[in-house]
């Protein structure tokens, strides 16, 4: 993988580890010579991982919408800042320049990412890797989600295992670079969309 997409959080969080982590992603995908793409924020976790990508020489691209660097929270030190018109362009963009996703602890954002980068890949628009890196059991309540949606019938198992998840970095970095997507039936195509 040349390039990873992080979808995180604008905010801290509670526990120092959350920060500590993001910044170290960020630091190992530079280590792995794998780019990161992200928010192109400066705050919270957004920061972290890209001032980690950043402290090891790596290459950093952001993707904001112009209203949210107009708040001047936008990155300045990146290797190269995306500005665009909305957050639905944000994404497909984010989507255009990667070949995998980690996900990292944050909010409504944070989710809305993670699973329309899942839904896409259901519908057979992908097959990249879509990792969550499960910073102090952050996401263990939506994984138990993820197990009543399969035990309910609302959700194929096949469409489970394609959330690679682990608490260390190297781990998931190495289910990611080992994922077969599972075979699908397009329901539409690219076009569609």
């Amino acid at each position: 993988m040349k390039s990873i997409t992080v979808f995180c959080g604008s905010s801290n969080g509670t526990d120092n580890i959350f920060m500590e982590q993001a910044f170290q992603l960020g630091k190992t995908l530079a280590e792995n010579n794998i780019g990161l793409v992200y928010g192109g924020a400066k705050v919270g976790l957004m920061g972290a991982v890209a001032d980690g990508a950043l402290s090891a020489g790596g290459s950093v691209t952001g993707v904001i919408p112009d209203f949210l660097r107009a708040k001047e929270i936008a990155h300045t030190g990146l290797t190269e800042l995306l500005i665009v018109d909305s957050m639905h362009t944000r994404k497909m963009k984010m989507n255009e320049l990667c070949e995998g996703v980690i996900t990292l602890p944050g909010g409504y954002g944070t989710m809305e990412e993670f699973f329309e980068m899942l839904t896409w890949a259901q519908l057979g628009l992908h097959k990249k890797p879509i990792g969550i890196l499960n910073t102090n059991g952050y996401y263990d309540a939506m994984i138990t989600l993820v197990q009543t949606m399969v035990d309910k019938g609302f959700l194929k198992e096949t469409y489970q295992d394609m959330i690679l998840i682990s608490d260390d970095i190297d781990t998931l970095l190495d289910k990611m670079k080992n994922y077969v997507a599972p075979t699908v039936g397009k329901w539409i195509n690219k076009d569609e969309v």
